[in-house]
């Protein structure tokens, strides 16, 4: 089988196989990207803002066509496939617009006589290696910024979005950019060591697994190469008191279930105050009972999409009944279905155990797993003590409260009374084994930027 492929995970039917680049096609690849960034960070960061719109644009004229390729190809509710296409446009439109005022040249005071800048210019050719989970979203906040910066990019998608992968190409030439300055690549990991290995190649982003990002990371540093690294998350929602505990529950479950609960920065620890804790559970029971497969196409109320491959499946019914067998309760849902398709239905885990693997496990998929613990001081502690620090949030009817715990959160993405504050112009990305660097906003333009100093004496 090919290690590209498009292949419907509600069905586990490849549909369609692509081959993997030959070495003298990566490094033809290499060379024409670094010809094309010669050239294009030569055009006025106008010209290139203009490209940078009209591919938001066409990503908007052509959001249907968009949708339905990663709702073949990952099993992502179509909907929910509209919307991440939606956002994507948003933030190549972002860039676009406010891209030119955020690299714009500025002076800095200084003591010795004349006049001292700071300037943000390109640095070449990027590789980004992004993941299946948004497939448009990620290629976005990596590719808009710096191709308004003037760099080019290479970009290796996960091998279950080929076909979406060929679309954004395709997209982003149909806009303007000059052939060779969006490539998608059909790489090895053999080769993607290549290219970060060649000189004329100065920086990757990956989002991915801490696995992956460890590799990728070891090899751009030997080779001393620019990194920015998105990897795992495991978020703690920290509730301390509600007026409607269905409510906040309800906003629990939904976004810890949705894309199939395969989301970076996903809810993925509940932790709930223990005069509420029964309730809460409660209410996420009743949300998970009698949840059917459905179709990521025309889905249905009270069914659900599969996840990304059966092999995703799996891997979640692995780590459940791994933390049941160390003592967890599966409360609701947590059913792997039979044959090739990809579902699990979404599950409610309580009881885990401090002391267990699976309190310090990220599970990529559907299931909320919810903590109790009597106080803010030891809801701070449980929220703290993991190896990860993407993002977290606090809830509470009291806002000095909910802020004095949350700005003890050890993440890159603190919030009050509201699980993920997501858009174009707000930074995304964490700390500790999170990662480093940040993507979007006003800080996402300047991770592969050389924020050159330049003098003029008097």
């Amino acid at each position: 089988m090919s290690q590209y492929r498009t292949q419907n995970p509600a069905t586990g039917e490849i549909l369609k196989t692509f081959d993997a680049l030959t070495d003298a096609q990566v490094a033809e690849a290499i060379t024409s990207a670094d010809a094309v960034y010669r050239e294009w960070r030569t055009k006025s960061v106008q010209e290139r803002a203009k490209v940078v719109r009209r591919v938001a644009e066409i990503f908007t004229e052509r959001g249907e066509e968009l949708a339905r390729a990663i709702s073949i190809e990952m099993g992502k509710e179509l909907q929910e496939s509209r919307e991440e296409v939606e956002f994507a446009a948003s933030i190549i439109d972002y860039y676009g617009v406010y891209g030119p005022g955020l690299i714009t040249d500025y002076e800095i005071p200084s003591t010795v006589p004349g006049k001292a800048y700071i300037e943000h210019l390109p640095l070449g050719v990027l590789l980004g290696v992004m993941p299946w989970n948004f497939p448009y979203y990620q290629v976005a906040r990596f590719a808009a910024p710096n191709l308004l910066l003037g760099n080019t990019i290479l970009l290796k998608h996960a091998e279950v979005c080929a076909g979406s992968a060929l679309l954004v190409q395709e997209i982003f030439e149909q806009a303007g950019v000059p052939v060779g300055g969006y490539q998608n690549i059909f790489a090895t990991h053999e080769q993607i060591a290549n290219i970060i290995a060649d000189p004329r190649v100065q920086g990757v982003s990956l989002t991915g697994s801490e696995r992956a990002g460890a590799i990728i990371g070891a090899q751009a540093g030997k080779h001393l190469k620019k990194c920015v690294l998105e990897l795992g998350g495991i978020d703690a929602m920290v509730v301390l008191d509600a007026d409607s505990v269905a409510e906040v529950a309800k906003q629990a479950w939904d976004f810890r279930t949705y894309n199939a609960g395969q989301v970076c920065n996903s809810n993925k620890r509940i932790i709930v105050m223990d005069t509420i804790y029964d309730e809460f559970v409660a209410e996420l029971q009743r949300l998970a009972d009698g949840l059917q497969p459905g179709d990521p196409l025309n889905l249905g109320d009270g069914e659900f999409v599969p996840l990304s491959s059966r092999a995703a499946a799996e891997n979640v019914d692995r780590q459940v009944r791994a933390a049941v067998a160390e003592g967890a309760t599966l409360v609701a849902g947590g059913v792997l279905s039979e044959g090739a398709g990809a579902y699990y239905s979404p599950a409610v885990l309580t009881n885990v155990s401090r002391d267990s693997k699976a309190y310090r496990e990220e599970i990529f998929g559907p299931v909320a797993t919810v903590y109790k613990v009597s106080s803010d001081a030891e809801a701070l502690e449980v929220a703290n003590d993991c190896a990860l620090g993407l993002g977290g949030s606090v809830f509470s009817t009291d806002e000095a409260r909910a802020r004095k715990v949350a700005s003890q959160l050890e993440c890159g993405m603190a919030h009050v009374n509201t699980i993920a504050a997501e858009a174009a112009e707000l930074p995304f990305g964490g700390v500790k084994r999170s990662g480093f660097g940040r993507e979007m906003g006003p800080l996402g333009i300047g991770e592969f930027a050389n924020k050159r100093f330049f003098f003029i004496a008097d």
